[in-house]
């Protein structure tokens, strides 16, 4: 059982980072940890410590609940990451993302609204 949850964390680490755009050496260098310990941690052979998943996780945007609770539903994990990369902005960002958030809604529901009417028709 042990190594299982360790290699469900490397593999969140790892899918994470890779829709992230980032190399295992930028992320080792933006938490200032060694490329090997990276590598070790996404391939679910190390116990990472908490301070250094807290890092991880941090710069990945993740919730640590999607490490330890596998069995989230989707919708639940997909709200955690979005708060936790608006938790890492500044203020004048998370204006801005709460602005252009609103502005995109609104298409989109302007959208489903147009979708509707042209059902019924």
């Amino acid at each position: 059982m042990r190594k299982n949850i360790l290699q469900h964390i490397g593999a969140i680490v790892s899918g994470r980072r890779n829709e992230e755009h980032l190399t295992q050496q930028q992320l080792a260098q933006q938490t200032g940890r060694g490329l090997r310990h990276i590598q070790n941690i996404e391939k679910g052979r190390v116990n990472a410590s908490i301070e250094v998943l807290a890092d991880v996780i941090y710069r990945l945007g993740l919730s640590a609940d999607v490490l330890f609770y596998p069995d989230m539903p989707q919708l639940e994990q997909q709200t955690k990451q979005l708060l936790c990369k608006f938790a890492v902005c500044t203020e004048d960002e998370r204006v801005f993302l709460l602005k252009t958030v609103d502005c995109m809604v609104e298409q989109m529901l302007n959208q489903h609204h147009t979708d509707e009417q042209s059902c019924s028709q």
